[in-house]
């Protein structure tokens, strides 16, 4: 018998592949879903036990999906803050911020990591949207000096209670006071990256921003050899934690009909700087005149899920459609269905008794806190 030819996963050349494709399907990954036009692995086995190797140990995860765009030049602060309404004045160079990319409507067209290189240049960490044409046509009639483009980077996500292990394992001990929501430039024996203490798991975590795609598996093979003694698994990003901590998706939880004031993230929009934004009139009327909705947890009755909703489920009050269930998956430690919800206002108090209409019949949802767990971010801020 010869040696088994590898099977070929593919959608033609339209749907790019990251640097880190060929050592995920080596590794494991037999699922791809398709974000920001590129493969992502969703699937190494065991959704749940991805999630305990998150929790109890580190997995690695390819997020080259999250695509970079890049903002440099003489007026680069001015524009990166046309984007966003969060402050960015007190943005330090080497600091990372969660920012809101709002339009004219004020409505959410990315919830993006912004990261600042240099004085002058930025980068923005995508969520899954074609912010680089939004941020090229803002540009060209903004009368601003910038550079907007996509650089050759492609992150790897280092996430669970062992990363910071792993990381002095591949670093050295100078990486321990590399503090949450910042970021440092290193060389690993040859290999160009931006290192930043974030990611997308609500645990100790660490990004790892790859500036040469030709480097991709060298960067993969070197990580998981420095985690072995650690029990690094491969693995995907986690539904079951990221429901938990409350962290959105876009096109899920928020899409550009959605408002930060209907998600609760106040804190991200200062309408009181002089700085003008994209969104700005219409945000200060949205904050005026209160919201119709909101995002809330809430907790379904009945046995374990299956697996995450594949659609938006309706939630009823009375009979009558009161919003939809965004997000839902049975959380193995908490031994409940969890679930983010946008809800109307009316309805949006704790302890609410609403109906769940999912495909195999109608269940009781119950208003909860969110996040579902460690709502104070302890354990990623760590």
């Amino acid at each position: 018998m010869g040696k088994q030819e590898q099977k070929e996963f593919g959608f033609g050349t339209q749907i790019r592949k990251s640097p880190y494709f060929d050592a995920t399907v080596r590794w494991g990954a037999t699922g791809f879903s398709v974000y920001n036009h590129m493969y992502i692995p969703r699937d190494f086995g065991d959704p749940v036990q991805n999630f305990w190797n998150l929790v109890n140990d580190a997995i690695l995860c390819d997020v080259a999906v999250e695509r970079q765009v890049e903002i440099s030049g003489p007026d680069a602060a001015k524009f990166a803050q046309m984007l966003t309404p969060r402050d960015l004045s007190k943005c330090a160079v080497g600091q990372c911020k969660y920012v809101l990319i709002t339009n004219a409507d004020g409505g959410i067209l990315n919830d993006p990591i912004l990261l600042r290189l240099e004085e002058n240049r930025f980068w923005i960490s995508l969520a899954d949207s074609d912010i680089l044409l939004w941020a090229q046509g803002v540009a060209v009639n903004s009368g601003l000096d910038v550079q907007i483009r996509e650089p050759d980077v492609s992150p790897l996500q280092l996430q669970g209670p062992k990363s910071g292990e792993i990381m002095k394992a591949l670093f050295g001990d100078s990486i321990t006071d590399l503090r949450y929501y910042w970021l440092r430039e290193y060389d690993l024996d040859g290999i160009p990256l931006i290192v930043s203490r974030t990611g997308w798991s609500s645990e100790l975590g660490y990004e790892l921003y790859l500036q040469d795609s030709s480097k991709g598996d060298e960067l993969w093979e070197k990580s998981m050899a420095a985690g072995a003694p650690f029990g690094l698994k491969p693995g995907h990003t986690s539904s079951i934690r990221r429901i938990e901590g409350g962290m959105l998706s876009y096109h899920a939880d928020m899409d550009i009909n959605t408002n930060p004031y209907e998600l609760g993230l106040d804190r991200l929009v200062e309408l009181d700087m002089e700085a003008e934004f994209i969104g700005k009139a219409a945000l200060k009327r949205i904050r005026e005149q209160g919201v119709s909705r909101k995002q809330v947890g809430v907790l379904i009755d009945g046995p374990a899920l299956s697996g995450p909703n594949t659609k938006f489920w309706t939630l009823e009050n009375e009979g009558q459609s009161v919003g939809k269930v965004t997000s839902a998956i049975f959380s193995p430690r908490l031994e409940k269905n969890i679930a983010l919800a946008m809800v109307s206002a009316d309805v949006a108090e704790i302890g609410t008794t609403l109906e769940v209409d999912m495909p195999n019949g109608k269940r009781t949802a119950t208003v909860v806190e969110r996040p579902f767990f460690d709502p104070n971010k302890k354990i990623a801020a760590g």
